[in-house]
């Protein structure tokens, strides 16, 4: 069962004040290179994972997407999604990413942001995704860099999302060693799974998904002219973000 952190309160409260909650997609620095692997959405059948306030959601709706479904294990983050959208065209669902009933062939995109590193099987989720696309499906994912998922020390606050967080060193232990992570990043207890790039791929091409593209994300020339703080993060990756097709 995945760790429902979002609903903790104190977490969510912290959670809504981010940028990314705040502005949405345009608040997340890696949007435009994670949008930039999506194919058009007109006329599309759209299943977000991990769809949290519903931004994307509405967003796919906006671009002509014709049914959006979005799977989140957080009552709290549902709740505001549903508040904010006034379409039948976009269902909302209540799931453990890992537990959800995966529809056959329903779906011509599957779409996830910075929710699979959360969870523990990530193959059986994967096995999900492969059923719920059409053939020929898109399944458009980012995760933390797993540079990001194996902190050296123990209780260190991390997140890679820009702007987000204060400290400035980012040891690696142990990268090999995959498994749960305990990080305390806004509450303390916060459980990701670490998983080597090597691990990601085999779990894909397990599960029966053609990798087409594969970005190890960091800020741009013109993110860090406009936020000079951010150069830190030319150390290593923050994300890793990946298009795959369903054969």
């Amino acid at each position: 069962m995945t760790q429902n952190i979002y609903d903790d309160p104190t977490f969510f409260a912290a959670y809504s004040r981010l940028p990314r909650s705040v502005r949405g997609l345009e608040g997340a620095p890696e949007w435009p290179s994670l949008r930039a692997l999506l194919p058009a959405l007109s006329v599309k059948r759209v299943l977000d994972l991990g769809c949290g306030f519903g931004w994307f959601c509405r967003w796919a709706h906006a671009q002509g997407a014709v049914r959006v479904v979005g799977v989140d294990v957080s009552q709290r983050m549902l709740e505001r999604a549903r508040a904010e959208s006034s379409t039948a065209a976009i269902e909302y669902v209540q799931a453990d990413l890992q537990l959800y009933d995966y529809p056959e062939a329903q779906f011509d995109v599957v779409y996830s942001s910075l929710a699979l590193h959360y969870l523990e099987n990530l193959a059986a989720t994967l096995q999900g995704v492969q059923r719920a696309l059409s053939p020929g499906g898109r399944f458009v994912f980012s995760v933390e860099h797993p540079l990001f998922t194996a902190p050296a020390q123990p209780g260190f606050i991390d997140h890679p999302a820009a702007g987000d967080r204060s400290h400035r060193t980012w040891p690696v232990d142990g990268y090999l060693d995959e498994g749960p992570r305990t990080t305390h990043w806004l509450a303390p207890g916060v459980i990701k799974q670490h998983r080597t790039l090597a691990s990601y791929l085999r779990l894909l091409r397990a599960a029966g998904l053609t990798l087409e593209q594969l970005e190890e994300w960091g800020p741009s020339a013109q993110h860090i002219e406009q936020h000079p703080e951010w150069r830190d993060e030319l150390q290593r990756p923050a994300f890793l973000l990946v298009a795959c097709r369903r054969a």
